[in-house]
């Protein structure tokens, strides 16, 4: 499998392991695959059949090409789909959150009540429960991972792509990322103590919730937080300049852990396949919401559903940052500056994998609007849409959440006899500042969470100008 830069098709065509490492083309493109392989009939037809490592397995085999051996992609997918996990002894591990079916897993691996001595650690499955909410509608849970949030997938999956394809280098990868929320706290996890990797993550002060700022900034070796004044664009406009450096690529290796990079987007359609094989009717194939910032999970259920995974139709559900919806509706695509919401990171006013879904679609409108709805989805639209599926259905959503069930009602009452899934992306807890006061009660925090809580932030404050992160980076190792 080779890719190609989207600013130059024809040219400098890499494979994965270089896309992985460049995270970005030279010409500043972003990398596409050559081809979308198609999976065989027999394959979909039959995913109840099979374990999520063996799905996922088939799905990201064809994208990878000769640059994994076939036992270490099989090592890299279980670890992706597979996490450790420690508790005091006499413990019990809480392998699900609220919103779905809460399931106890004893710390010792059984239910005798033995008291295990000292902490034990487990590896847990990561959890994707298709959760029915009513008899049209159901939710795809992403949230049972090691940061509560859908891109631990893509997280771990990169970062140990990434670690076998660096080892033995003579310098450090530095691994670039800018985060609107989630993406800092699933990439410092995921990329915590490998080898031969620096992290360096840009995030908007006071624009993240205080369990995402936890989550970024409490980690020490190889992760380091900058805390920059501004919004996300201003911390994704920074990384961008510092890849179309060339001083300063000339200086580090860098690359991105944003969707942006190919080993991050691409292992997100492992979800989809996941919500499929667990959609009870066969032959009424699902429409699915998509919250949608940058445009990285929707862009890969759609790689999904050219795989021959049966997708119905697919919603781009936006909050008032509505780049997206208004081109959808008028034709013209206008970047614009980022507005805060309480679905924070969806807060993107130029969505960078908007274009890979435009290349999908071979940049026809017409044929784009066959297959793809957006709604954008106000701040007071959320919190009643977060009270009406707590009191009406005594299901817990984030604000994420919320905005993608929203989106897909009104979807449904648009287009009657459908039924379809939203993807809650992120824990309630996450957002509990916003989901307490509209629900009247407390979230009890999980394990993960309450270990943060005496925890010392680490970041350092930075104005949002590239001279400023440029000198950083190369004086801070």
């Amino acid at each position: 499998m080779n890719y190609y830069s989207l600013n130059n098709p024809n040219n400098n065509h890499v494979d994965f392991k270089e896309a992985t490492i460049r995270g970005q083309a030279p010409d500043r493109g972003l990398y596409f695959p050559k081809d979308v392989p198609v999976l065989p009939d027999d394959f979909i037809d039959n995913l109840h059949r099979y374990s999520r490592e063996e799905i996922a397995f088939r799905v990201i085999r064809p994208y990878t090409g000769d640059t994994l051996p076939e036992a270490e992609l099989e090592r890299i997918v279980y670890e992706t789909l597979n996490f450790e996990a420690s508790a005091p002894g006499g413990a019990r591990f809480d392998t699900h959150a609220l919103g779905g079916a809460h399931v106890e897993a004893s710390a010792t691996g059984d239910n005798s009540g033995a008291q295990a001595v000292g902490p034990v650690i487990q590896n847990l499955p990561f959890e994707f429960p298709l959760v029915n909410i009513t008899a049209d509608i159901a939710s795809l849970e992403l949230f049972h991972g090691p940061t509560l949030a859908f891109k631990d997938v893509g997280a771990r999956f990169m970062s140990r792509c990434l670690g076998y394809f660096v080892r033995g280098n003579d310098r450090p990868v530095t691994v670039l990322v800018a985060t609107s929320g989630d993406t800092g706290g699933a990439v410092a996890s995921g990329f915590y103590g490998i080898d031969e990797v620096e992290v360096v993550i840009l995030y908007p002060s006071g624009k993240v919730s205080s369990v995402q700022e936890q989550q970024l900034t409490t980690y020490d070796k190889n992760i380091t937080a900058l805390e920059i004044d501004g919004s996300f664009d201003d911390c994704q406009k920074m990384v961008k300049e510092a890849f179309a450096d060339p001083t300063l690529r000339e200086e580090l290796f860098l690359t991105s852990a944003n969707s942006i990079n190919v080993a991050r987007w691409l292992p997100q359609q492992f979800y989809y396949f996941f919500a499929l094989q667990q959609w009870p009717y066969k032959d009424h194939p699902p429409v699915i919401s998509v919250p949608s910032g940058n445009f990285g999970n929707l862009c890969a259920g759609m790689m999904a559903w050219l795989s021959g995974l049966p997708v119905a139709h697919f919603i781009a559900a936006c909050n008032v940052n509505d780049v997206v919806p208004i081109y959808l509706r008028t034709g013209t695509y206008e970047p614009k500056a980022a507005r805060p919401t309480l679905s924070n990171a969806m807060d993107v006013g130029n969505p960078s994998n908007f274009i890979r879904i435009l290349e999908i679609f071979h940049q026809q409108l017409p044929t784009l609007k066959q297959v793809l709805s957006s709604y954008s989805i106000t701040d007071e639209e959320t919190s009643a849409a977060i009270q009406a599926l707590w009191k009406d259905y005594h299901y817990l959503a984030d604000p994420h959440g919320a905005v993608g069930a929203l989106a897909l009602q009104r979807y449904l009452r648009e287009h009657r006899g459908n039924k379809g899934i939203f993807l809650e992306t992120a824990h309630p807890v996450k957002f509990y500042n916003t989901v307490e006061p509209v629900i009247g009660q407390t979230i009890p925090q999980p394990e993960v969470v309450a270990a943060l809580q005496h925890k010392e932030k680490r970041s350092k404050k930075m104005d949002a100008r590239y001279s400023e992160l440029k000198d950083f980076l190369l004086s801070y190792r």
